[in-house]
Order: structure tokens, then sequence, then C-alpha cells
């Protein structure tokens, strides 16, 4: 496959000293910056599954008219962080 290049942006150099002082050993600016676009794009993505998710289950939940209290949600996410934290 053959590769393209991002369009060059124009930053302050604030910016780009604050980037090049991050760097890891061995890292270059554009490696770095190509897994910046990786991650963002990986994040965004799952961001829209979750979306679609939930939009789904809100159709679901009117359909049906059954409703999940907050209180419920939130004695249940406890109950999940009790049990994780005495197993830990």
């Amino acid at each position: 496959m053959k590769t393209s290049t991002f369009p060059a942006i124009n930053v302050s150099p604030a910016l780009l000293q604050a980037a090049e002082e991050i760097l890891q050993e061995g890292e270059t600016l554009p490696s770095f910056v190509e897994q910046a676009i990786r991650e963002n794009i990986e994040c965004r993505q799952l961001q829209q599954t979750f979306i679609a998710y939930a939009l789904n289950s809100r159709d679901k939940a009117r359909q049906s008219g059954r409703y999940v209290s907050t209180g419920s949600v939130i004695a249940h996410l406890e109950e999940m962080l009790a049990t994780s934290q005495r197993t830990r």
C-alpha cells in the first residue's frame, strides 16, 4: 500500500517546543504526531460506537416502556466497585 502524508499544519512555536520536549528516546516528531492521530481516531471510533449503542438502548426502552432508574444503576455500579475492591 502506498503511503500518504498529512498536510502541513501551522502551530505556535510554544506548541512545537512542548511537543519536542516530551519526545521519548528514539521517538521522532513525525512518529509522535502519527501516534497521536491514531489514538485520536481510535478514541473517536469508540465514542461513535458507544453513542450508537446508547441511542439504540434508548430507542428500545422507549418502544418497550421499560426503564431502569438511576438509583438502580448507581447501586449496581457501587456493588461492582465493592466487589472489585474486595478481590484486589
